[in-house]
């Protein structure tokens, strides 16, 4: 059976803490985000636990009648638990070192491989059609795990929302992954 998982970016929030919400134009975003889906018969929404996530699918959720799945493996990277004026330098050193850690925080790896961990789930689950939303950072490292060469630019210019769609090649055992929007 072919499987669509379709990794989504939140649409635009207000700020980066787990309890921003969406922006006016972010609401409009997830009313658009369901419209994109209605042709596609969705079979489970996994979201991150972060407000802006569960709110960027709260339109297709009511739309569909599928209860939004919340798994903490889908929240953002803590890049550092400190202040960290250079941050986009010590986040572009990441990519390129999948192993650096800042204080209090993940290394690339760490994240890549707790999300990974929900698509491989996802791609053994029954379900044909699958929405997992999350963030900008750790969607990145997913990508670069099945695409190496994604990396920082290709993070910068990642969209609010963004959606790419995975599929597994069942005799090869490969994963593509296709910007869709």
């Amino acid at each position: 059976m072919s499987k669509n998982i379709y990794i989504v970016r939140h649409c635009e929030a207000q700020g980066q803490p787990s309890e921003s919400q969406l922006t006016e134009e972010g609401f409009k975003q997830a009313a658009e985000l369901a419209g994109f889906f209605s042709n596609i018969q969705i079979n489970r929404i996994i979201s991150s636990p972060y407000l802006r996530a569960i709110q960027s699918v709260e339109p297709l959720s009511k739309e569909t009648n599928i209860r939004i799945e919340i798994d903490d493996r889908l929240a953002e990277r803590t890049l550092s638990s400190g202040d960290l004026p250079d941050w986009m330098d010590k986040l572009k050193a990441t990519y390129d070192d999948l192993e650096l850690k800042y204080e209090g925080g993940e290394s690339s790896r760490e994240a890549r491989d707790r999300i990974v961990n929900v698509i491989e789930e996802a791609f053994k689950s029954d379900a044909k059609n699958i929405i997992i939303v999350t963030h900008g950072n750790i969607m990145s490292l997913l990508l670069k795990n099945y695409q190496d060469s994604f990396g920082f630019e290709d993070w910068k210019n990642l969209r609010n929302p963004d959606i790419f769609l995975l599929k597994r090649d069942e005799k090869t055992d490969t994963v593509t992954a296709e910007r869709i929007i």
